[in-house]
């Protein structure tokens, strides 16, 4: 045995003994289960092989030449031998593929203990818990709650005083501005999953359109523009405040608002705002309400 290969298992050896070590450390029973066995036992073989191969290379490199057919192909001068693919790789290839689906289908615990799944559990019975204590919370607190959602959860794109900065989130403390309202009308919506499901582009057009558009930014106050009756009035109600949850409420930042956009998400002027279904709860969802509701008061 020369010299290079005492190093390379000695390094080797090295590695095991670390890697043992570590784990040993974190107090983790490598027996415990089979992904954890089945880890470890990779962990020593990978460092065993890779210096194995190495000291196999390294001495097969002093002593081979290359022989062989030379491809046609070749860039300065420099080509490549035409030889088989070496018997070892396909071997490592084909076991490597046939482990990965044993891991995958049936190695990998799915409906076994497992660390993630009982952090799942936990949050879940969390939530249950946090559900149950706050389910007859007071309207202030619910308030203050949301305040603090909000200011965790989207105060980095709609402000932390909810102005949408300068335009580049949804400005809370109004409902829509004339820009909005024509982007909707001259390109439809089909973003929230309302009953009344997508609204078609080119509902009004021209002056009409900026009747509409006015009328609605401006908190719908004032006289109704006669072509806010015939294009808008059959699906947002006469008062715009969405015929009771069947399509977007205009005028205000209504519960089923709110619930349709956490749920689905919304495209907006940076990007997607994601759907928070599973980031908050129900309670948590009626306190972010409740905050952003004062916004536009």
């Amino acid at each position: 045995m020369n010299a290079l290969m005492i190093k390379a298992l000695a390094f080797a050896a090295v590695l095991i003994i670390a890697t043992i070590a570590v784990v040993s450390s974190l107090d983790i029973d490598i027996l415990a289960d089979n992904v954890t066995a089945i880890t470890m036992a990779g962990a020593i073989a990978v460092a065993t092989i890779t210096a194995s191969v190495a000291v196999k290379y390294v001495n097969q490199m002093k002593t081979d030449t290359a022989s062989g057919k030379l491809a046609d192909e070749n860039w300065d001068g420099i080509g490549e031998y035409e030889n088989e693919l070496p018997s070892g790789w396909a071997y490592s290839f084909l076991a490597v593929f046939l482990w990965s689906m044993w891991y995958g289908l049936i190695g990998y615990p799915v409906n076994a203990y497992s660390q993630i799944g009982e952090y799942n559990e936990e949050v879940l019975a969390y939530k249950e818990k946090f559900e149950e204590k706050h389910k007859n919370i007071d309207t202030e607190t619910l308030k203050e709650m949301g305040e603090s959602i909000y200011l965790v959860q989207c105060a980095q794109c709609h402000g932390t005083t909810g102005d949408g900065l300068s335009g580049k989130a949804q400005d809370f403390t109004s409902r829509m501005t004339k820009a909005q309202v024509l982007d909707v009308i001259n390109n439809g919506s089909n973003q929230l999953g309302y009953p009344m499901g997508m609204m078609p582009p080119g509902m009004a057009q021209g002056e009409e359109a900026e009747e509409i558009a006015a009328y609605v930014a401006g908190g719908m106050k004032g006289e109704q523009p006669a072509s806010f009756a015939t294009a808008c009035a059959s699906c947002h109600g006469a008062d715009g405040q969405g015929n009771n949850g069947m399509s977007p409420n205009l005028a205000t930042y209504d519960d089923a608002l709110m619930n349709h956009v956490l749920q689905n998400g919304k495209k907006g002027m940076i990007g997607k705002m994601p759907s928070f279904k599973t980031l908050i709860t129900p309670v948590q969802e009626k306190a972010l309400t409740v905050y952003i509701q004062s916004l536009s008061n």
